[in-house]
């Protein structure tokens, strides 16, 4: 007999072994998960460490500090305004991986997302304010610095808002220039303040303004505010006449708390001599025209990225210094700062090399 070969019956085909399946499952629930982790948000807002920028230097090939129409100095060390970077509220929602690496991380803080970002307000609100508030800070800055390089700013107060209601609805109009209270020159800010310190309240003031070119005086009653004070229901816009021009170039760094550091590099580039005597500086801290310093938020981040910038010295507002003490970074000397006298005098005696003695939050 002939030998035949039977064909052989094909093998069933092998299905995806149970471990393979598993792995599959593994894989997309974890794709699903990562998913999910950044569309889902949390009602949060994370501070972590910001960049540093010297003000003594340039931001997109700008000087940060810019001045025409006068003499400038050479500067040189760094003087340093540092930034929180801030998450949360309606621009930038904090996605569920956001808040779990911040959970993990010793630098950054998680508040309650309202304790950041009032209820009720749109993203462009939020960023128009914190726009606002920065060229506020700007201003300031540059009348403390020029007025202390013994230039003199000009300055006008007009009524800024009239609150419905109060004595002043009706009778004062924004834009009033306001030249006199009580026959008495106030013409800025501290006169103004000066003159109803003097007023009780429920008296009569007699404002005089300017409305329209033509100066005419009003008879304005008071009321009390919270603080026991008689108001007269105006808030008050300065405004200023610098003898030469001044610009802040800061990029897109929104907020206030700016102001200290800009003041002295602004103080700097006006008088002969850098103040920093070749050292590098971090600061931060509000600043109003009478020179007063504030406190901000983001403290402790802030230091951190100074820190991480190369700075030795930090100047902090004393008004943080609670949030400071126990959170200062190895390397770190922090000076606590309540006026920008106090923050000029520390950088000068540090640049010669006389730190000793300067008030620290310890």
């Amino acid at each position: 007999m002939t030998a035949t070969q039977v064909p052989s019956r094909p093998k069933p085909a092998q299905g995806l072994s149970r471990r393979t399946i598993w792995l599959l499952v593994v894989v997309l629930l974890a794709v699903v998960i990562g998913a999910l982790g950044q569309i889902i948000k949390v009602p949060y807002a994370i501070f972590s460490p910001g960049p540093a920028q010297d003000t003594l230097g340039k931001s997109d090939k700008q000087d940060i500090i810019a001045i025409t129409g006068t003499q400038t100095y050479p500067t040189s060390g760094r003087l340093d305004f540092t930034t929180v970077s801030l998450y949360g509220g309606p621009n930038y929602p904090v996605s569920v991986w956001q808040w779990l690496r911040a959970k993990t991380d010793k630098n950054s803080e998680i508040f309650p997302e309202e304790q950041v970002f009032p209820k009720g307000k749109t993203g462009k609100q939020v960023e128009q304010e914190n726009t606002a508030e920065m060229v506020g800070s700007q201003e300031a800055a540059e009348v403390v610095a020029v007025r202390a390089a013994g230039k003199k700013v000009a300055e006008t107060v007009t009524v800024g808002a009239v609150s419905k209601g109060k004595p002043a609805d009706g009778l004062l109009r924004v834009g009033d220039r306001i030249d006199q209270i009580n026959g008495k020159p106030a013409t800025t800010l501290d006169t103004i303040h000066g003159a109803m310190d003097a007023v009780k309240v429920g008296q009569t003031v007699q404002v005089t303004v300017t409305r329209a070119g033509k100066s005419q005086t009003i008879a304005v009653g008071t009321v009390k505010n919270d603080d026991g004070q008689a108001i007269m229901g105006i808030s008050l816009a300065p405004k200023y006449v610098f003898p030469f021009g001044v610009k802040v170039n800061a990029g897109d760094v929104g907020g206030p708390s700016a102001g200290l550091m800009f003041s002295l590099a602004i103080y700097d580039k006006l008088t002969p001599g850098p103040i920093t005597g070749g050292k590098e500086f971090a600061g931060t801290g509000t600043i109003d025209t009478d020179g007063v310093v504030g406190p901000i938020g983001g403290i402790r981040q802030k230091m951190v990225g100074a820190h991480n910038d190369g700075a030795d010295i930090f100047l902090a507002p004393q008004d943080n210094c609670n949030e400071v003490k126990g959170h200062v970074p190895d390397g770190l000397t922090v000076v606590k700062i309540g006026t920008f006298a106090e923050a000029r005098t520390a950088v000068e005696k540090i640049g010669k090399g006389q730190a000793s003695g300067l008030p620290s939050c310890g």
